[in-house]
């Protein structure tokens, strides 16, 4: 194990150093009192960390003779015997326990609600079972009568579940077996001579234990903690972010200045996190002694995907995602696939599947690795699956090769051995779908801690406050310190109440609290302390700084008075470069055929039209929307086609029976009928708006119209200009000419300000110079959701159609001349305009 201890004392090393001078004199005096041999004694220290450095100093300090083995409860166990949990023991392993309790609440009657309750039956049996492995085995039994008198008394009142769950984890605890169970054995007392306890910040019920168990031969010290003399600064930073960089850039400065090696304190994993991804891209080698959860590695966000894309209902964002992250999977397939389906867009990736007609190789290998993953299946058969998946998409050996990845396989259990031993496990045997195998997944590798590898002699180290005990470090950073992140009393875990963690011998407030402020004492300890505190949080809740911090900035708790904190970030002169408004010249583009939208992009902004009609830039589309009024505008015009296109067919068919197939029709044609419920506001309004179109249509009829064709494709070239578009419907008038309606689901007001005079609407002229006709009409047919259809007809259409030419003529003439195309920022055009961010709106 790779520890502070490689270093040299650092400066103000000299405390740590006489603590441990102090501390192992008093064994040996103790040992030579005893008359107990080194290599027979077992000190045991708080923390795994403080072995190596304790050996080293045993043997500068004692140069000849035996050193004495200095452990933890768990290295000496795992020394001293093998342990393999039983198939009912508690094992502390989240993804086992969980299965586990599912069995035991099978066997309580409770089996309909192990989804509900396995979860916190492990949480209780966890905390309970550190008590329980505390007790030698034989005395269990009584641990047991009495941990289930402070739990509430069995019945149907409102703590039925709580009784029942606490009942059960104390039995579970109780008749587990536990690793530590041969540090209470007679084999480790015949080889034992004297145990040496060397006390944490909080009271170990194991080490409690094991020196009323060892009485005759077990000595306890405590070490001192020192004078709390360093100097401290205080940083007060405005947010999150600012607390990171600021954090950082105290731990760069400490390195500069050869203040080593620096400890960083972890109390927030978010925030400790941030710290150190700065550090990483400034080239700082760090070691982590904490880690993070393994849910939030690479490794777990590939295998997530995975199982998200192989859920029968999986959306077509969930499988694009998934393959994205696998290298079986050639990219540029990918790309295409995924800009095909952007396109449409297509939600469902079933749909998907049928709709991808240009990228079917590729749906096949998607397909063939989602078949197995259907249906029930046992644990083992799942995991079993499961590593084919990742061997399939070509994850498997990444994984392999990853620190990361190789905890998550373990954690899984995905290898040889662990898979043997599902399948043989009886509480894995039972069947279940792949929702509840994902949910179980998720909440293995929630629970499952990750540590990086050990980088040698790193001159960060970033630890709990806790583990500041015993360890030289020349200076310390304790980002978090407002009262949500460090509060004066922290939390005690589990439903617990204070008699019941008396009762139980749970940790209590008061003892959490002890064990801070003796953790914070240690942080004064420190020769160079930075302590930072943001004033608001991501939600722009004010902060305070923590009760600890507010009775170091009182000088109750430090010899030296704190000082403000000066921020080490360095400062930078920027000069001030307005940016302007983007007025590029489309002059050199070859021209486009044009549209209505795209001449009215002109109108709108001619940066917009510049980006998006002659450049041809558009944004890609969401695959996962919701359902709304420019779906139910789809939708209605789809209706609409087929119902005039039926009816056209066969005229004498009942128009009612036409319209709903119509709207069946139009349902699966768009996609939309996966999930009815989403629709479903739409699909109320539907009933009114299909009866009163039948009756306008029904009166229309009457007049001599007659529907002709629906989104009717037209180019024209009139001028020399190109110009093309789809005309939602073409109606013929008892004299032939042409009758062309576009349709509105909007407001009715709306449509009719449309038409108004003076309005500057241009689809209907455009419309008219496409149809070729010479006399043609045009109007908007309003089909707003609780108002009777109405035809909005435009006045004087051969003259505004003629004005139009005109005006788009001379725009084209002006822009292939060079004429600037600015950007104009102005009105509602720029809210939803897709060029925004191009243009920089933002930055002017």
């Amino acid at each position: 194990m790779t520890d502070i201890a490689e270093f040299d004392d650092p400066a103000g090393g000299n405390a740590v150093r006489a603590t441990w001078t102090r501390l192992l004199t008093d064994i040996a005096v103790q040992l030579r009192e005893l008359g107990a041999h080194p290599a027979r004694t077992v000190v045991l220290l708080p923390y795994a960390q403080l072995m190596p450095l304790a050996t080293r100093l045993w043997a500068e300090q004692f140069a000849s003779g035996f050193v004495p083995r200095f452990e933890t409860t768990r290295n000496w166990a795992s020394r001293v015997g093998t342990f393999q949990p039983g198939p009912s023991d508690l094992s502390f392993d989240r993804g086992r326990d969980l299965l586990a309790a599912g069995s035991l609440l099978d066997g309580a009657g409770l089996g309909a609600q192990r989804g509900l309750l396995a979860g916190p039956l492990v949480e209780l049996a966890s905390q309970l079972g550190q008590m329980a492995a505390s007790v030698p085995a034989a005395m269990r039994p009584d641990w047991a009568d009495h941990a289930r008198q402070a739990l509430p008394p069995m019945g149907d009142g409102p703590l039925a579940l709580e009784a029942a769950l606490g009942r059960i984890a104390v039995a579970w605890a109780a008749n587990s077996d536990y690793a530590t169970d041969v540090l209470f054995t007679q084999r480790v007392a015949n080889e034992l001579d004297a145990l040496f306890i060397v006390e944490g910040l909080q009271a170990d019920p194991l080490t409690t234990s094991l020196a009323q168990h060892y009485f005759e031969q077990t000595v306890v010290l405590q070490p001192q903690i020192g004078a709390a003399n360093g100097t401290v600064a205080l940083h007060t930073c405005a947010d999150g972010e600012d607390e990171a960089e600021r954090a950082a850039a105290c731990v760069l400065q400490h390195l500069a200045a050869g203040r080593v090696p620096v400890a960083l304190s972890a109390g927030d994993r978010v925030l400790t996190r941030r710290i150190t991804a700065l550090l990483a891209a400034r080239g700082v080698p760090l070691r982590d002694e904490t880690g993070w959860k393994l849910s939030t590695t690479h490794a777990a966000a590939q295998l997530h995907a995975l199982l998200q894309a192989c859920a029968p209902m999986a959306s077509t964002d969930a499988v694009l995602d998934a393959l994205k992250l696998a290298p079986a999977f050639d990219a540029g397939a990918v790309r295409r696939l995924e800009q095909a389906l952007r396109r449409q867009p297509v939600r469902s990736w079933m749909e998907a599947s049928v709709t991808a007609s240009s990228s079917q190789d590729l749906v096949a290998q998607v397909e063939a690795w989602r078949a197995p993953m259907d249906g029930r299946q046992t644990l083992g058969h799942w995991l079993t699956q499961v590593r084919s998946l990742l061997q399939a998409a070509g994850v498997w050996p990444a994984l392999a090769g990853d620190s990361a990845g190789a905890a998550l396989i373990d954690a899984l259990g995905l290898g040889d051995a662990a898979l043997n031993a599902w399948q043989q496990w009886p509480a894995a045997q039972r069947r279940v779908g792949l929702a509840e195998f994902t949910r179980w997944a998720s909440d293995t590798l929630e629970a499952a801690s990750f540590r990086p590898p050990v980088v040698p002699n790193a001159p960060v180290v970033v630890l709990p406050m806790s583990q500041l005990l015993g360890r030289p470090f020349a200076a310390l950073v304790v980002p978090g310190a407002d009262e949500r992140r460090l509060p004066a009393m922290p939390e005690p875990p589990g439903p617990w109440s204070a008699a019941q963690r008396v009762a139980l011998h749970l940790p209590s407030r008061e003892q959490l609290r002890d064990a801070q402020a003796a953790a914070w004492r240690l942080v004064l300890r420190v020769p160079q302390v930075d302590i930072l505190w943001r004033t608001s949080d991501d939600s722009g809740e004010h902060l305070s700084p923590s009760p600890l911090v507010q009775a170091l900035q009182m000088g109750l708790t430090a010899a030296t008075p704190p000082q403000p904190g000066t921020d080490p970030r360095p400062t930078r002169t920027l000069t001030a470069t307005p940016q302007l408004r983007p007025a590029p010249s489309g002059a050199a583009l070859p021209p486009k055929p044009l549209s209505a939208s795209s001449y009215e992009m002109l109108r709108a902004c001619p940066y917009r039209f510049f980006a998006l009609h002659q450049l041809g830039l558009r944004a890609e589309g969401e695959l996962d929307v919701d359902i709304d009024k420019r779906d139910w505008g789809n939708w209605v015009h789809a209706v609409l086609r087929h119902f005039h296109e039926a009816l056209q067919a066969d005229p004498a068919a009942d128009r009612l029976t036409l319209m709903e197939a119509a709207a069946a029709q139009a349902m699966r044609d768009l996609g939309l009928g996966l999930d009815e419920g989403e629709f479903m506001p739409f699909s109320v309004a539907w009933p009114g708006l299909r009866d009163a179109y039948l009756q306008w249509f029904s009166d229309y009829q009457r007049t001599g119209m007659a529907f002709e064709s629906a989104e009717t494709a037209l180019r024209a070239e009139p001028a020399g200009l190109a110009l093309f578009g789809r005309l939602d419907r073409v109606d013929r008038q008892p004299d032939g000419a042409p009758m062309l309606i576009d349709y509105k689901t909007e407001r009715a007001e709306r449509s009719k300000d449309r038409v108004a005079a003076g309005n500057e609407d241009t689809q209907l002229p455009f419309y008219a110079l496409l149809s070729g006709a010479a006399a043609p009409r045009a109007a908007y047919l309003n089909l707003a959701e609780r108002e009777a259809p109405k035809l909005y007809e435009l006045k004087n259409l051969p003259a505004l159609a003629h004005q139009l030419l005109g005006g788009m003529r001379d725009d084209m003439a002006r822009i292939a001349a060079g004429a600037p195309l600015p950007a104009l920022g102005e009105g509602s055009v720029c809210d939803w305009c897709d060029a925004r961010g191009l243009c920089r709106k933002d930055m002017w």
